[in-house]
């Protein structure tokens, strides 16, 4: 039978490179996207698209209920990969942006998640990978929020993939480092939404920031396609014994390392030293 898997997060970038990739490979995709109207140009391609948005338990609900109806109750993996960030100094994110983004970037996952395990249970097998990124290995400035929702993602996977020993349901992460998407341009409403950068202690080191953030630089260094993170994801689905972590692109390789071998304190020179 054909393999079937619902993906969040395609209206562009990762999720869209993924739900083209798999369904070049002959699977069922249901490409699901947070907006409508992003829905409805991936219906136009040729997806079935329903609407999933992880800060709506209704649409988790209904999306995945929409799934099921059309597959007869199959779904053989799920790929997490819908989030946002939301820059700023840790000292100026007030609780707001931190419950806002832990609700899609951790809650809706896990909501999500749980939806799906007793369907896979059902059947008997089932894989669930997590996008997660090298900033669930190591913090870095100005990005608290992303960080703290992604180690947190990092810690509650761990567990689950312990827990799902012996049920035949595999669960992994994949973490990549720079990759070419929209997540920079998408986190301008809630920097612009949460972060009072004129008031803030730190107003005079915001320029570097907001220069990233509404300036056009160009690609970063190291950094690589979606189709990239979509050949580790097709091994997450496809072989026989998937990993429990996926790294890509340098500077996750290079950070995985050097946490495991570097004291604390030598790891934030580092970083810092960028």
């Amino acid at each position: 039978m054909q393999r079937v898997v619902l993906i969040t997060g395609c209206s562009s970038g990762i999720g869209l490179d993924a739900a083209r990739g798999l369904r070049a490979r002959g699977w069922r995709v249901f490409a699901s996207c947070r907006q409508q109207a992003d829905c409805d140009r991936l219906i136009a391609e040729g997806f079935e698209s329903p609407r999933l948005d992880y800060a709506d338990e209704a649409s988790l609900a209904s999306g995945l209920a929409q799934v099921l109806e059309a597959t007869g109750g199959r779904l053989d993996a799920l790929y997490n990969n819908g989030a946002f960030a939301c820059p700023g100094a840790v000292e100026d994110l007030p609780r707001g942006a931190l419950r806002e983004i832990f609700e899609t970037n951790l809650f809706g996952t896990h909501d999500l998640t749980r939806r799906v395990i007793p369907v896979m249970r059902a059947q008997g097998h089932g894989r669930i990978v997590q996008c997660s990124s090298v900033l669930g290995l190591v913090g870095l400035k100005w990005r608290g929020a992303y960080v703290a929702s992604k180690f947190a993602l990092e810690g509650l996977t761990d567990v689950l993939r312990i827990e799902m020993r012996g049920t035949g349901i595999s669960v992994s992460l994949i973490e990549p480092g720079p990759i070419t998407s929209r997540i920079r341009a998408n986190a301008i409403p809630h920097f612009e939404k949460w972060i009072d950068w004129e008031g803030s202690a730190r107003a005079a080191e915001y320029a570097g920031l907001r220069g990233r953030l509404y300036e056009d630089r160009g690609p970063d260094r190291f950094e690589l396609p979606p189709a990239r993170v979509t050949q580790k994801l097709i091994h997450a689905l496809e072989s026989r014994r998937p990993r429990a972590r996926y790294y890509v692109t340098t500077p996750t390789h290079l950070m995985g390392v050097l946490r495991r071998i570097l004291p604390t304190r030598a790891l934030d020179w580092v970083i810092a030293k960028g």
